[in-house]
């Protein structure tokens, strides 16, 4: 049996880690380098960073500050954030990483999705999914860090995302981020049901057990923050990651 990624999902804001709580009340929980040290000693799968402040001012990545993270990471890197064109693509895998984010461009230019998969194959292109219940209970899509609802169906939107050639996608719960409650397991099921390639689910993770359940949902990964950067129920900042034995036991 292949194990499952288990995948930290770190947000970047003016070059500091942060961890949020429902995409609001940024926590600043040290530097991204040292964060990275830690996971390299650990041998993580591969990280996730997503640049929450690039995206809500709506300016381009900081690619000298993607250069600091490929420079002392060992491990495949997706990143996310501010991408606008494809020459930010071609310029953000120059500099070593292996997979681009894209959430809010994938809704408002979904050809693009198009585009950039012919160009630089689907295995590098993931679609990320920001998900909240809207007030009559529904899930809906959402972008520009949460700020914005879009009205559209997250498994429509996956499916369509999945015929534009991405890759993989990563789902994210905004109503589950940093609550350390366990994944969204509804709406992972649902968007699993219907599309055939990987999904990576993040926004809930509170242990191992929470990811275990996530997987048999149908997720192909699983993500989290807080799981990984906070330590007790006072959450004090401790970088942690599960040895390779814990994982394979969960996942046999």
């Amino acid at each position: 049996m292949l194990v499952p990624r288990i995948i930290p999902c770190l947000l970047i804001k003016n070059n500091g880690l942060v961890k949020t709580i429902k995409f609001r009340n940024e926590r600043y929980v040290g530097d991204p380098l040292n964060a990275i040290k830690i996971f390299n000693e650990k041998g993580v799968d591969e990280l996730i960073f997503l640049d929450i402040s690039v995206t809500r001012e709506g300016t381009r990545p900081s690619f000298d500050d993607i250069a600091r993270i490929t420079s002392q990471c060992f491990m495949p890197i997706c990143y996310g954030g501010g991408i606008r064109n494809k020459e930010d693509i071609r310029t953000i895998f120059s500099l070593g990483v292996e997979k681009v984010s894209l959430g809010s461009i994938a809704v408002e230019n979904p050809d693009f999705i198009r585009e950039v998969s012919d160009i630089f194959g689907s295995q590098s292109i993931v679609v990320c999914l920001d998900v909240k219940k809207n007030i009559l209970k529904q899930y809906e899509v959402v972008i520009k860090n949460g700020s914005k609802k879009t009205g559209l169906d997250p498994v429509k939107f996956a499916l369509k995302m999945e015929s534009l050639g991405c890759g993989e996608l990563l789902v994210n719960s905004v109503d589950r981020d940093g609550t350390m409650q366990g994944y969204d397991l509804d709406l992972i099921k649902r968007i699993a049901k219907e599309v055939s390639i990987p999904l990576i689910a993040c926004g809930g993770a509170g242990n191992l057990t929470h990811m275990s359940e996530v997987i048999k949902q149908g997720a192909s990964s699983a993500s989290a923050g807080s799981l990984f950067v906070f330590f007790g129920k006072r959450k004090a900042v401790l970088i942690n990651y599960p040895e390779r034995e814990e994982i394979d036991r969960l996942f046999q």
